[in-house]
Formats: structure tokens, C-alpha cells, sequence
């Protein structure tokens, strides 16, 4: 097993940690992170102030909804909306949200826009937006080809990988947490290993499918073994662990075990405990993806 060094991960949760709360004070009051996602949607798209528009935006991000009512108004202010930074943060918003589990439709229009606003868009910050985001979603510079398969390196031989539905021993909301999982893995290898696809057209390939392209298969997954909250007056700590496995594809023959924890500090309410819990999450699985996995998988293709 390969464990990470608490000292990274500390520093990792206490950074992630401490842009939560800064967002916190600067975007909305705390009542604001409130799990109401019809009055988010309806400010997003109806409110005369572009700081309200902006703070749905970002809030029904934050919330992690990825539901198809909040994928479409996202999409819808990424093209209508007047202001260049709500624009930008519908982008990200949908970078985040769409994932494997949204409707096909759904994620079907919100590449469709995206890849108008990279393309048209008046502002360079929101193309820029709509492009990271697009390449989080494998649809972008690195994502599939017209001929329908992905292009790498000009066809000339690449890296895919593919991404489990992870999982969860900690009893809570799981999904959300399984689905958080997943976002942050296709988001760290986007961000830090752009030229790997985690996509592909018509669905995961076979291995004929790779060999034909000339493209090295691996498949990634992980657990959420351990969530725990500890409560001190007005402050509480979480803390949380996470184990991983890099293996072949699509044979899925296992050769890499890692092993991952961080804690984060937050107020004692519920609703900052579980927001909390997803940050320490988040912190775990970027280390683990960015300092271990995405080297492993560059160490073994030539």
C-alpha cells in the first residue's frame, strides 16, 4: 500500500479549507449555502443584480446539484447572461456538474453551449472558462474526434483513462459523495494530465478499440473508507480516508494500491460539517490523482 505524507495533505485541506471561507464572506451570508436550489435557479436567471446572478451561480455549484433543471440554467446564462463573470462561472459550474451520471440530452446541450461560448463569446475570460471546462467534460482539444474515435497526439498513440463509479463505507450520503469522486478524478486529469482522455466515443473502448488507436488503457477507482466528525464548542474537525486502485484496462488488472487522508476545520452546523466533509474529500482524491496516479501511469507508457 502507498501512503501519502500528512504534511502535503494538510496543506492541501487547510488551502481548500481556507478558499471556502474566504468565498464564504466575500461572495454570500452563510443562510445563502442553503440546499435551495429552485430559489438559486430562479435568481440565476431573474435577478436584476449581476453579484446575486454571480452567487447562484457559484452557490448551485457549491451545492453539487447536477440535476438537469440545474444543468439547463446553467447553460441557458452561459449564453444570455450580460455579465462576462456570471457567464464565466456557468462555465466552471458546468465543468463540475456534468458527469458521467447526466442525462444524455442534457450533457448534450451543455457541450453544445460551451463550445459556443469558447468560440464566440465576447469575453477571452469566459472562452477561456468554457474551454477548461469543456476539456474537463473530454469534449474539448483532448476529447473525441469526428471520425469517432479520440485523437491523440495526432493518432499517433495516447492514454485513456477510465474512471470507476467509486464507492463508500461512511453510511452518509454516499452518492453525492461517490458522484464528488468521480468529478474530481476527471477534473484533476484534466487539469494536470490534459493529453490523457477520460473519454470516449461510443463509450468505453475495447481493447481492439485502444490497440487500433494505438492508446494505453488504464482504469482508476476508490473507496471512502472513513468520515468522521469531531465537535469541539463552536468548531468541528473532519476527517476522512481514502484508498485507491490503478490497474489495466479493460482487463482491470490491479498493480498500484494508494492510500490517502486529510482533515479539515469548519463550524459545528450540520450544514458546514457536510460541506467540510466534501472538501476533505476533494483535497484527498486531487493529491492522490495528481501525486501518485497520474506519475505511475506516465512511468509506464513509453
Amino acid at each position: 500500500m502507498v501512503g501519502l505524507a500528512r504534511g502535503t495533505l494538510s496543506q492541501l485541506a487547510v488551502r481548500i479549507a481556507a478558499v471556502v471561507a474566504l468565498a464564504a464572506v466575500a461572495i454570500c451570508p452563510r443562510t445563502a449555502r442553503a440546499d435551495n436550489v429552485t430559489s438559486l435557479i430562479d435568481q440565476l436567471g431573474n435577478d436584476d443584480s449581476e453579484k446575486v446572478r454571480l452567487s447562484a451561480a457559484l452557490n448551485l455549484t457549491k451545492v453539487g446539484d447536477g440535476s438537469t433543471k440545474v444543468i439547463l440554467a446553467l447553460a441557458k446564462a452561459l449564453l444570455n447572461d450580460s455579465d462576462k463573470d456570471v457567464r464565466g462561472a456557468c462555465a466552471v459550474g458546468l465543468g463540475k456538474l456534468v458527469t458521467a451520471r447526466t442525462s444524455g440530452a442534457a450533457r448534450g446541450l451543455a457541450i453544445k453551449d460551451l463550445q459556443q461560448a469558447a468560440a464566440s463569446d465576447a469575453s477571452d475570460f469566459v472562452k477561456s472558462q468554457a474551454q477548461k471546462a469543456l476539456v474537463a467534460l473530454g469534449a474539448g482539444s483532448t476529447g473525441s474526434s469526428q471520425s469517432g474515435g479520440p485523437s491523440v497526439n495526432g493518432g499517433a498513440g495516447g492514454v485513456y483513462v477510465n474512471i470507476g463509479p467509486m464507492s463508500s463505507k461512511t453510511g452518509g450520503d454516499d452518492a453525492k459523495l461517490r458522484a464528488l469522486m468521480v468529478r474530481v478524478a476527471t477534473q484533476t486529469l484534466a487539469k494536470d494530465a490534459s493529453t490523457m482522455l477520460t473519454s470516449w466515443a461510443g463509450g468505453a473502448p475495447s481493447k481492439a478499440a485502444l490497440t487500433a488507436k494505438r492508446v494505453a488503457g488504464f482504469y482508476v477507482d476508490g473507496t471512502l473508507n472513513e468520515l468522521k466528525v469531531s465537535v469541539s464548542g463552536n468548531s468541528s474537525t473532519i476527517s476522512c480516508k481514502v484508498s485507491m486502485l490503478l490497474a489495466d484496462f479493460p482487463d482491470k488488472s490491479v498493480f498500484g494500491f494508494l492510500n490517502g487522508g486529510a482533515s479539515v476545520t469548519a463550524g459545528a452546523s450540520a450544514s458546514d460539517q457536510a460541506l467540510a466533509g466534501q472538501d476533505c474529500v476533494e483535497a484527498v482524491i486531487e493529491n492522490l490523482i495528481s501525486n501518485k496516479i497520474i506519475p505511475t501511469i506516465r512511468s509506464k507508457v513509453p
